[in-house]
């Protein structure tokens, strides 16, 4: 996803003038060419995450488009205050996009993780939040979220699913059940290890790589009285939407998600996926336990 997005911000930056991107340091590399091309348009601003963002709220009050990137941690968990303030209080937009994920820079500690970041933007208004599941999810997500100045945030991750699904913002069904069956919905990255997991259960599954705005509609055309929400970042981010969406109707409501419990280790992607229940097995578990 990350090289995707490289290409794709590397492309834009050429076909459109009003575009710019703004780096701490991070992905740097990847883009000499750009920059060398842009330099007016492609700014460095070092290992100074609150300064990116301000200077990409900057940017945004001059009637340019900029796209802000670096780690989940440091665009978002560092860089919070300036979200807040130079974006949301100003009145602009940008384009946020992360790397890292909620584990996926498990290898460098702690320091490069963030399951919270989503929880985050649950606390700002009108922020649209994307997280594709496949590298060719994203040319299309990015180029949608440069054509207008409305606030944006791209959650790339290196887990992808097996294929890539284009679609809207509504929730796609990928799996029906019979009338009435439990609802799994996967975001992102969820949907491969979700599948697996419930091979031969009677569900449905739906599939999301936009969960900011949720599909409200969508989720009360699909639900029935059980609804699993399985999500690659902390567990819970979505339950009061979902509860709000279905408050008019008796259901019971399983969130998945990454544990609110800190996992002391490094290890791979892989390991801390297994750690928090969220591979095909421990999802089948969780499932299985809450339909009984």
């Amino acid at each position: 996803m990350r090289d995707s997005f490289v290409a794709t911000t590397t492309a834009l930056l050429a076909d459109d003038p009003r575009t710019a991107l703004v780096l701490a340091d991070i992905s740097a590399s990847a883009f000499e060419s750009a920059a060398r091309r842009h330099p007016d348009r492609v700014l460095n601003v070092g290992i100074r995450e609150q300064l990116m963002i301000g200077v990409g709220g900057g940017l945004a009050l001059t009637g340019m488009r900029p796209i802000v990137h670096s780690y989940a941690t440091f665009v978002v968990d560092r860089a919070y205050e300036q979200i807040k303030l130079d974006l949301g209080h100003q009145g602009v937009g940008a384009v946020l996009v992360s790397v890292g994920a909620s584990y996926d820079g498990s290898t460098a500690g702690r320091t490069h993780m963030s399951p919270g970041d989503v929880a985050l933007f649950d606390t700002l208004d009108g922020w649209t939040v994307q997280v594709p599941g496949h590298p060719d999810e994203v040319p299309g997500l990015l180029r949608a979220a440069v054509q207008h100045d409305d606030p944006v945030y791209l959650r790339l991750s290196s887990q992808s699913n097996r294929a890539a699904y284009g679609g809207d913002t509504r929730l796609q069904v990928l799996q029906r059940g019979t009338p009435g069956a439990p609802l799994v919905v996967a975001v992102g990255p969820m949907l491969d290890p979700t599948l697996m997991a419930v091979a031969g259960l009677d569900v449905t599954v739906a599939y999301t790589h936009t969960p900011r705005p949720f599909d409200v509609d969508g989720l009360r055309t699909l639900a029935g009285s059980e609804v699993i929400v399985v999500e690659p970042y902390l567990a819970g981010t979505s339950s009061a939407i979902v509860s709000r969406a279905l408050s008019h109707v008796p259901h019971r409501l399983l969130s998945l998600g990454v544990g609110q419990a800190e996992v002391r280790r490094y290890g791979s992607p892989e390991d801390h996926a297994r750690w928090h229940g969220l591979d095909a097995e421990g999802l089948r578990r969780s499932i299985s336990a809450f339909l009984g």
